[in-house]
């Protein structure tokens, strides 16, 4: 490769490092800036860090609940979604049932307003969101729209691609449906697995629009408690960027730790033998 390919080659890495991690490094600069500091224009590039905005999250809000809620939420619709999503992909893959995985895909597309009322309208009927345990069941079973489609669609690929002949001489030596499951297809797709895994956690992280409605200030996640730092006279954006910024970590902590892993996934599930 010539030298001046490798330096139009770095130029596009370096423009596309500033797009996609400028707004992160932004971020996190903020979250150690004074409020003055942050609306300051031009811009202040010089100066002194605090962490104040951090320690004002512990000491004004119950900061260690809102982060032990979302776990809850995140974690719990998750593995919701892993326990009915994974069994109906291998069904859908084995037995060429598309159209139900086109149903589950319909629910992941449509606008979660659509879900908004009748949660709402069941959360308020029978007295959900006063309960503490019951609003987790609720928002767990709320975020499976988003975690369960995600898991399907991403496991049919991986179950298509294990061998049927070695289902098939299973079952010639008396193995049932669901040790083939088990015992063959689950393991061989273990990558895909991880993958439905990581995602899911993180798209069930960073959802707003269910926590909004159905949380009380019991099971309130980070995502909601961030909002209440923009107000209509002042803003505490200082605030708003430390939060921001822990909200942001455990999806960046996964993408660092499961790169190789995610890329790996991914693309495995997506050739076809």
């Amino acid at each position: 490769m010539k030298k001046k390919q490798k330096i139009e080659i770095y130029i596009q890495y370096f423009f596309l490092v500033i797009i996609f991690l400028g707004p992160v490094a932004w971020m996190i600069l903020s979250s150690l800036k004074n409020n003055i500091d942050i609306t300051a224009y031009p811009p202040v590039w010089l100066f002194k860090p605090t962490f104040k905005n951090y320690i004002n999250l512990f000491e004004v809000f119950p900061f260690a609940r809102y982060i032990l809620n979302s776990f809850i939420i995140a974690t719990g619709s998750t593995l919701f979604g892993l326990l009915l999503g994974v069994p109906a992909a291998y069904v859908i893959a084995r037995f060429k049932l598309q159209w139900i995985g086109f149903i589950t895909l319909l629910a992941r597309m449509a606008p979660g307003v659509l879900f908004i009322i009748p949660w709402f309208l069941l959360a308020t009927k029978f007295g959900i969101s006063s309960n503490t345990v019951l609003d987790y069941i609720a928002l767990i079973l709320s975020h499976a729209v988003i975690t369960m489609p995600l898991i399907i669609w991403l496991m049919i690929s991986y179950f298509e691609d294990v061998p049927s002949e070695i289902e098939e001489a299973a079952y010639i030596d008396g193995c049932s449906r669901w040790k083939m499951f088990f015992k063959i297809a689950l393991p061989i797709s273990l990558p895909g697995l991880a993958v439905a895994i990581i995602l899911a956690f993180i798209f069930s992280w960073n959802y707003f629009l269910f926590a909004l409605t159905l949380a009380n200030n019991q099971t309130m996640p980070l995502t909601v408690i961030a909002f209440n730092f923009i107000g209509e006279g002042s803003s505490d954006w200082g605030g708003l960027m430390a939060a921001s910024t822990i909200i942001s970590l455990p999806a960046l902590i996964l993408a660092i730790f499961a790169q190789k892993l995610l890329v790996k996934g991914l693309t495995a599930g997506a050739v076809k033998g």
